[in-house]
């Protein structure tokens, strides 16, 4: 399975809100509600949703921000409006999943495929350099 390089830009438990642009961290904003899981990005891709490196959130404990993340999927959030979530991390807590899941209001359609589903995607949306051959 091909592993692929992510950031933390947002930790699990906290409001405070980093984004990733070009080669580093900048500070983005405090949010109203603290993130249920580490959220990032993948750097090197594109998601033709949003515009911006493709979303990327980690289950499991904390991880802080900045921290880079080499690893491989085990899922995908599928979202209707085409801004998936590619998911990183141990899926065997259903309460992690529900907590991701329970994050996104029920019209964007969240629900979570495979780490397959997640490898092709990413194939359509990522520049080489962003892939770590393993």
């Amino acid at each position: 399975m091909k592993v692929w390089r992510g950031v933390v830009e947002w930790t699990a438990g906290t409001r405070e809100r980093l984004v990733w642009r070009g080669a580093g961290l900048e500070p983005l904003r405090t949010e109203a509600r603290p993130a249920p899981v580490n959220y990032g990005c993948l750097p090197g891709t594109f998601n033709p949703a949003d515009g911006a490196e493709v979303d990327a959130v980690w289950l499991g404990a904390p991880r802080p921000a900045g921290q880079e993340v080499v690893a491989a999927p085990t899922g995908l959030l599928h979202l209707t409006d085409g801004d998936h979530k590619v998911i990183f991390g141990e899926r065997g807590s259903a309460a992690d999943l529900q907590t991701l899941l329970a994050w996104f209001p029920p019209d964007r359609g969240a629900q979570v495929l495979d780490a397959g589903e997640a490898q092709t995607w990413l194939a359509q949306v990522a520049d080489p350099a962003a892939l770590t051959a393993r």
